[in-house]
């Protein structure tokens, strides 16, 4: 009864007394307007954004690109005034400047004159960027520089998408015509293989008939050896004959029978000189058609030798080019793998498999112009050779065709000296007065029969020194034409294989079809698509467990000012009734408190809880856990309470995480964070409005519980002690 009665008193002195009760009803709003008002002017800032005044000023003057006219500032222009992001004008450069300066912009957004033109210089050597010049007032305003940087980064990206798309167009168009610029080239390799074709048939037949002249040089040599060996055996004769003549004219007793012997012999004599004769001016006639024919073999082979040269010069010329076509294909290649990585996988495949071909392709072909290159050097070669062994032929048939000549004129001589003998024979049978002049006669033709045939051997010898080197030239020459079929065949092959190649490339190319969204994929291939949990729709619901929780201990704060937490409103009979009659006010007050600030925060700025009785709980408990702390700290220290529980509200408001993570404050200021009710007690706000994780809430409101018991039971302690000894003395005597 003593009990209720002075929880009764304390209640009737709270409700008679206007000066506390006016204060206590107003500290019922305190949390609302701390949180309340908080939360609805940080409700949803971004939802203001299109009044936020930013000045943009385009100077851009546009560019040209490929026949078409770019005026990407103009186009940027446009899109951020369609946006609503923000509150753009679009005014002058002065405008702008002095705009910010009178704080008329939070921002000013510049489009430099080369904007567009260094869109155009992604291809050239030094390339230059695209540039927008962000100039925010972030004295005037620092979070709007903030959000104007957030902003600027999503202009940049769609201004490089913009741009990417663009050139990833061209790069597509650039592959479609070197695919058309590949079936060309397959086409014109097509007909070179077919001159290849022809060529190697030509130097096959070519080598057929060098084979047949070696062949028949042999021959040549082993007449010409022949010849040689008749001659010398003749000129031996011819001296022995001078000799006899002159062995003649010692005897005249056999003059007679050596005169008859004579006739007869200078009758075979001169019929064999006369055949001898016919045979060399026939051998004469022959040379000189070998002379001719060698004349013209040579002019032919002078003309190969000098296509064999520019066959050679563009065979080089080709392997060049294929170094030139492999090492573009190669830096094709690299510079493609940044975009190659951003496509899908299929197309990502499908372009590295043609990249691969043209890589496999250009490298047969370069193998292909490097060995047909080799095989024209040796051609070349071979038939510098074979001009030149024909014409050491050339010159060894004409020293023969010389001798020869040399040797006819011998011949006539011979044929002279021959009927000289027989008329000389003729005129010894007659009469052998005329002894001494046809012995002088005969011995004078023996002498010429003598020089004729020394002549004639000599003659020979140099035909065959020049049959000689015939066969020997001709031998060589044959052995360069086959080096020549050889050249020629790997000429051949590699031009097929140039022709497959790039027929096989000018496929793969052609697989390549682009379209809008092709360009829009590679200019960017990534989206972000954000997949959270536990949503939080706005900065109010966010801010939410921080800022009431601020209010509920700035409320507690406050009641301990208006509200006597000690002096009781009678004679307390003893400090449980004393205290009771404390806490029973506080129980009150904090109850409306928290169910006051529930409801405007859920019914007046309409926010959303996954679990609305626990959300009530916990603004319950938050209350009491913060009075308890208050009226421990107010009881035991007075006014040097109210200030520690001022710096505890301080230390919470920086380490509680309930705006920025732990981890981004200061490491010694990390240390309160779990010494600290706040810290809980806004876990379990968020427990109960975002993320519905029971245990975890009940883990926190156990903690505040703890807090609360601990500091009423201190209160109590004090309330025992201060009733020991300010009324215990009264009340036993009483």
């Amino acid at each position: 009864m003593k009990k209720k009665s002075m929880i009764v008193a304390e209640w009737k002195q709270l409700l008679r007394t206007r000066k506390m009760l006016v204060p206590m009803i107003a500290i019922l709003f305190i949390p609302v307007l701390y949180a309340g008002m908080f939360l609805w002017a940080f409700w949803d800032p971004y939802a203001n954004m299109g009044a936020l005044p930013v000045a943009i000023v385009n100077l851009d003057e546009g560019a040209e690109m490929d026949g078409e006219q770019l005026a990407l500032g103009d186009e940027l222009v446009d899109k951020l005034m369609n946006s609503g992001n923000f509150n753009i004008q679009n005014v002058s450069q002065e405008v702008a400047e002095e705009g910010l300066k009178n704080q008329d912009y939070y921002i000013a957004i510049e489009i430099p004159e080369n904007f567009s033109q260094h869109a155009t210089t992604l291809l050239d050597e030094n390339p230059e960027k695209l540039t927008i010049v962000y100039k925010p007032n972030e004295g005037f305003n620092f979070l709007s520089a903030q959000i104007g940087e957030t902003a600027m980064d999503r202009i940049r990206a769609e201004v490089n998408e913009k741009i990417a798309s663009t050139y990833a167009e061209q790069l597509f168009d650039s592959i479609d015509k070197m695919g058309n610029g590949f079936g060309e080239a397959a086409d014109g390799a097509g007909k070179l293989h077919d001159g290849a074709t022809e060529l190697e048939n030509g130097a096959r037949d070519l080598k057929g008939y060098l084979e047949t002249l070696a062949s028949s040089t042999v021959s040549l040599k082993d007449g010409s050896d022949r010849l040689a060996k008749g001659t010398n055996d003749a000129a031996k004769g011819a001296a022995d004959l001078n000799k006899g003549i002159g062995a003649l004219s010692a005897g005249v007793a056999d003059l007679n029978n050596g005169a008859a012997q004579a006739s007869k012999g200078a009758s075979d004599l001169k019929a064999g000189i006369a055949s001898y004769t016919a045979g060399v001016e026939q051998l004469r006639d022959s040379y000189a058609l070998i002379a001719q024919k060698e004349n013209e073999f040579g002019k032919a082979l002078s003309t190969i030798n000098e296509k064999t040269v520019a066959l050679n010069g563009a065979a080089q010329q080709l392997g060049e080019g294929s170094k030139n076509v492999s090492a573009g294909i190669n830096d094709l290649s690299d510079k493609l793998a940044p975009v190659l990585a951003s496509l899908p996988e299929e197309q990502q495949a499908a372009l590295k498999a043609a990249l691969g071909q043209l890589k496999q392709g250009s490298a047969e072909l370069s193998d292909g112009m490097a060995e047909l290159s080799n095989g024209t050097a040796a051609l070349q070669e071979g038939t510098a050779q074979l001009d030149g062994a024909a014409a050491q032929l050339r010159n060894g048939h004409a020293q023969a065709l010389a001798g020869i000549t040399k040797l006819n004129g011998s011949s006539a001589q011979l044929s002279e000296g021959a009927a000289a003998l027989e008329q000389g024979n003729g005129a010894l049978a007659a009469g052998l007065e005329q002894l001494s002049e046809g012995v002088a006669a005969a011995q004078k033709g023996s002498s010429d029969l003598a020089s004729g045939l020394n002549e004639l051997n000599a003659g020979s010898n140099t035909l065959r020194e020049g049959t000689g080197t015939l066969a020997t030239k001709s031998k060589e020459l044959a052995d360069g034409s086959s080096k020549l079929t050889d050249g020629m065949k790997e000429l051949n092959e590699g031009t097929l294989t140039l022709k497959e190649k790039l027929a096989e490339a000018n496929e793969a190319a052609s697989e390549v079809n682009p379209n809008e969204k092709t360009y829009e994929m590679a200019a960017a291939p990534v989206d972000v698509a954000k997949d959270g949990i536990n949503e939080v729709p706005n900065y109010g619901t966010g801010f939410a467990p921080y800022f009431l929780s601020l209010g509920l201990f700035v409320g507690a704060l406050l009641l301990s000012i208006v509200f006597p937490l000690v002096e009781p409103a009678i004679k307390p009979t003893n400090a449980f009734s004393w205290m009771a009659s404390k806490v029973s006010v506080l129980a009150i007050v904090g109850l409306i408190q928290a169910l006051v600030a529930v409801a405007i925060i859920k019914w007046g700025l309409g926010m959303e809880t996954v679990n609305l009785p626990l959300f009530i709980l916990t603004a319950i408990i938050t209350s009491y856990t913060f009075i308890a702390i208050v009226q421990m700290l107010v009881s035991l220290l007075g006014d040097p309470g109210r200030f520690a529980a001022i710096l505890i509200l301080i230390l919470q408001l920086t380490t509680s995480a309930g705006t920025f993570p732990l981890e981004l404050i200061p490491g010694p200021l990390q240390v309160f964070n779990t010494l600290l009710p706040m810290t809980y007690s806004v876990q379990a706000f968020k427990a109960s409005i975002s993320t519905g994780d029971i245990a975890h809430l009940w883990a926190n409101n156990g903690v505040l519980i703890g807090f609360m018991v601990a500091c009423l039971a201190i209160t109590f302690g004090y309330f025992a002690l201060i009733f020991k000894k300010r009324y215990s003395r009264n009340t036993v005597e009483a």
